[in-house]
């Protein structure tokens, strides 16, 4: 919490510092493995820590999950830097560092495509996108509930 005079106010992270750790952790990658990986941290926190990772929605593009706030930042480019993305990584607290060192160390190798295939033979993807024709574009939103009721049925934890 940061305290401005007698008001607090939470620093709640967003896909923007999310995204910066990723890529300073690894290093630039493609755009789409990015997108995937911030998925997959959104994804695990709500299993893991009970919360959402960051505020901003999902949706269920046709290369499979995309955060529209964070593909404002990097459209148009295929590789990805951190200095593309103004997130801030000191707001993210000890169990949302975890969790992404976790992300990382699971999904962190994998290439896009692979990332964006194992994407699309999940429930949260698949489901948003029922009805739509594949290829074309949607924006439906893959919602946290959809997210943490499939990633806990997977979840070795419990």
């Amino acid at each position: 919490m940061i305290k401005r005079g007698e008001i607090y106010l939470r620093t709640t992270p967003s896909v923007l510092d999310v995204a910066k750790y990723l890529l300073e952790r690894l290093g630039p990658m493609s755009a789409m493995k990015l997108e995937k990986l911030v998925y997959y941290c959104q994804a695990w926190s709500l299993v893991w820590d009970e919360r959402p990772m960051f505020s901003e929605h999902i949706e269920a593009w046709a290369s499979g999950p995309v955060v529209p706030a964070l593909y404002e930042h990097h459209r148009g480019k295929f590789l990805v830097d951190k200095d593309c993305i103004p997130g801030n990584t000191s707001v993210l607290d000890k169990d949302a560092v975890d969790t992404i060192e976790a992300v990382i160390d699971f999904y962190g190798d994998k290439s896009a495509q692979w990332l964006s295939d194992l994407t699309h033979s999940e429930d949260p993807w698949k489901n948003a996108r029922q009805g739509v024709p594949d290829g074309a574009r949607c924006q439906n939103e893959i919602t946290l509930a959809a997210m943490e009721e499939y990633y806990s049925s997977l979840s070795s934890d419990d």
